[in-house]
């Protein structure tokens, strides 16, 4: 199995994109770090990755947005004292409402979505960094939208934060390209049969979207070998071939 030996620590790791996430990579081996608020449903995910007969995942109930910087540093210590080191970071971790005019967005509302969106992978990826660094080769992914770089009307602060995630994403690389050692790279999954597109367009006809599984082969490429030594990219799932 390609991710033998490789531990990869994925956030929102209970929702629809994580959950699809990490059984995709643990299945190729690798021990996953579950990473989420609600504990039931990691569980369910944990469930779902033994009854693969993968490697046991660890579940870590961690909340992005109300978690303090000694905290996310309490984590990264645990992972390093647990593993020695962490080979793969994916950000799944997403909060959406609705479409609003920014005029009524509510300021409690931005700042939640810019914790949760932007303040917690910024947070995460800087604590880890040390422990990422102790790997041969690491892949951190960020994930964004299709709709990021058009700042379609009534994004709101979800459309923010994902324009300011890829910046963040490209300065982290550009940062790191000299030392060879980590990736960073931006996953656009484009639409999927997500509950966040659910959420975000309940009247679509979503027989006619891929299934979320349909992201598993750019999820092993993004963290197998195959990719090490792409940095800096935006990566679409709709465009993706191996």
């Amino acid at each position: 199995m390609p991710l033998t030996n490789q531990v990869i620590l994925i956030t929102g790791a209970g929702g629809g994109l994580g959950g699809t996430a990490a059984l995709a990579l643990a299945k190729q081996g690798a021990r996953v770090i579950l990473l989420d608020k609600s504990i039931p449903k990691l569980e369910k995910v944990y469930d779902r990755i033994k009854a693969e007969n993968a490697p046991e995942p660890i579940m870590y109930p961690f909340d992005l947005a109300g978690a303090n910087e000694d905290q996310y540093q309490e984590l990264a210590d645990a992972i390093a004292e647990k593993y020695g080191s962490l080979q793969g970071l994916l950000h799944c971790a997403v909060e959406f409402s609705n479409f609003t005019p920014l005029s009524s967005q509510s300021t409690k509302e931005w700042g939640h979505t810019l914790n949760v969106n932007l303040n917690a992978p910024f947070l995460l990826s800087r604590v880890l960094l040390p422990v990422l660094q102790k790997s041969e080769t690491a892949s951190i992914v960020f994930t964004s939208d299709s709709s990021a770089r058009s700042a379609s009307a009534y994004s709101g602060a979800y459309g923010v934060s994902k324009i300011a995630l890829e910046g963040l994403a490209k300065i982290l690389a550009e940062e790191l390209e000299s030392f060879k050692k980590i990736r960073v790279n931006v996953l656009i999954p484009g639409p999927v049969d997500s509950p966040l597109r659910k959420r975000a367009f309940p009247a679509e006809d979503k027989t006619k979207l891929p299934p979320m599984s349909s992201l598993n082969a750019v999820y092993g490429y993004l963290f197998g070998s195959q990719s090490i030594g792409l940095t800096g990219e935006t990566i679409d799932a709709r465009t993706f071939h191996l």
